[in-house]
């Protein structure tokens, strides 16, 4: 199957920070979408942020034009996506030491690389890549955060989790130590399919239920759903930056149509 992909995105400082600490890219052509979460000192978490995602889009760019997309299966793709999210740790955990200023500086990482009738994905952090397919919307990726943990131990629910003062304290990050582990997955893709790549920005505002419904009544405009999906979690308080990439799957004869 020969998929074509429209993607889009939105970012927003939200109501409460002075500035946007994340960042986000996103190559149709190539077929990659990639989204960072920055933390650290005073605009360290920028830097950070702006880091990983350089380096990742530069890096997978120049691999791809080695190689025809198409040419990818599972195991290389999943390579790519790993390779590069561990030149990203490397590069801004040595920018910390050497520079007084980015000293613990950190961000989280995302990224989605389609491909044939798949997507390999790559993560380290709290923010998130949802497909949402037949109406369902489904969270693909597992957050690496003191709650997730929490909850899969059964020590507080998934709602109690959603009101937790932690809820914003990741276990795994790009950049704070000099080994990290991405976690790497691929999954199918059909035409039809869209795919959410988010901060936590969004998903500490808005409910996943939530996020279906504007992914529903935006389903023919992607822009239109990253842009209201800001708007909302602004809406409900907008307490960090938010960033959104949606990703819409068609066919090689223009249909996206579920």
């Amino acid at each position: 199957m020969s998929l074509v992909l429209e993607i889009v995105s939105a970012t927003h400082a939200g109501m409460v920070r002075s500035h946007n600490e994340d960042c986000v890219d996103a190559d149709e052509a190539a077929g990659f979408a990639v989204l960072a979460d920055g933390m650290g000192g005073y605009n360290a978490g920028e830097v950070a942020s702006r880091m990983a995602v350089e380096l990742v889009s530069s890096g997978i760019k120049a691999a791809l034009e080695k190689r025809h997309i198409r040419d990818l299966d599972a195991p290389s793709a999943q390579a790519l996506v790993a390779e590069h999210s561990l030149r990203a740790n490397a590069a801004i955990y040595e920018a910390a030491r050497s520079n007084e200023a980015y000293e613990g500086m950190g961000t989280t990482l995302v990224i989605g690389l389609w491909f044939g009738a798949s997507v390999a994905v790559a993560h380290v952090g709290d923010s998130r890549l949802y497909r949402f397919r037949g109406g369902v919307l489904q969270q693909l990726t597992r957050d690496h955060s003191l709650l997730e943990q929490q909850i899969e131990l059964g020590v507080i629910t998934r709602e109690e989790a959603r009101y937790s003062p932690h809820r914003n304290v990741v276990t795994r990050a790009i950049g704070i130590e000099s080994d990290v582990e991405p976690e790497v997955h691929t999954f199918p893709v059909s035409a039809g399919d869209h795919y959410l790549l988010c901060s936590d920005g969004l998903t500490d505002m808005l409910t996943d239920p939530e996020i279906r419904e504007i992914l529903v009544a935006c389903d023919d405009d992607p822009q239109e759903a990253a842009d209201e999906l800001v708007r909302q979690a602004n809406q409900s308080g907008g307490l960090d930056n938010i960033s959104v990439i949606v990703v819409r799957v068609g066919d090689a004869s223009g249909s996206s149509r579920r």
